[in-house]
């Protein structure tokens, strides 16, 4: 389940892409598979494990060819263990609404942004996190939660400051708030409720097979209420 479009993200083989926060790794393993070559970075350790071990398997199956550069990262976005201007495309994919310190992330994101690359910054819409906000305190309140909700012209304003040029922007993920919605009036960690349980089977089954019914809803749910902002910025110097 990407958040990122690739064709705008202007991704080619032989490119080094940067997946800060990778989390699962899904941006990872697209990246890979379009022939970039791809640093994993995340402040849990826990988490490069499983994403190394998937980029091994698709290596084996040959999803990747075995000579694509790859490597996994502990790091701080803060402080980013890289050289000035090494990638040619940064992916941060919700990431920012983590980090108190968001525009000192960013200032090392451009830092290590190759003059005319590609940045996407993906964060949860200001609307749908809203109402999660409201709906439910202990949402954010919670260690690693979320510390703001970013407009897109504050969150456009904080990308010229650090140093780049926002160039366009969609929403994703149509599907996913009313499913947090649902969390929120029930209780975030309410696993087993009947309603977060029934609609998490919906969305993993759109997942996997992509069903025209959820894929029209989906693309009509996404700029009305879609759960992710995704903003795309170059360097230019």
């Amino acid at each position: 389940m990407l958040t990122v479009n690739y064709s705008i993200l202007n991704l080619s083989p032989g490119d080094l892409t940067l997946d800060l926060g990778c989390g699962g790794g899904r941006h990872t393993f697209e990246a890979l598979r379009a022939g970039a070559s791809v640093i994993s970075l995340d402040a849990d350790k826990q988490v490069l494990k499983p994403v190394v071990d998937m980029v091994r398997a698709m290596r084996y199956e040959g999803e990747v060819d075995q000579h694509t550069g790859y490597g996994a990262v502990n790091g701080n976005a803060l402080s980013l263990p890289f050289r000035d201007q090494t990638f040619d495309q940064v992916i941060a994919s919700e990431v920012l609404e983590h980090i108190w310190d968001d525009m000192q992330a960013l200032r090392e994101l451009n830092r290590v942004l190759k003059p005319g690359g590609m940045l996407a910054v993906t964060v949860p819409r200001f609307g749908p996190e809203l109402i999660n906000w409201r709906l439910a305190k202990a949402y954010h309140r919670q260690p690693g939660g979320h510390v703001r909700i970013y407009t897109k012209l504050v969150l456009k304003d904080r990308l010229e400051r650090a140093g780049m040029r926002p160039v366009t922007h969609h929403y994703a993920h149509g599907l996913h708030s009313p499913y947090w919605w649902i969390r929120c009036l029930v209780g975030p960690s309410d696993n087993d409720h009947p309603l977060v349980s029934t609609y998490h089977r919906l969305l993993v089954w759109d997942i996997y097979k992509h069903p025209w019914p959820t894929r029209l809803a989906e693309k009509l749910l996404a700029p009305l209420i879609g759960k992710s902002m995704v903003v795309y910025a170059t360097k230019d110097r």
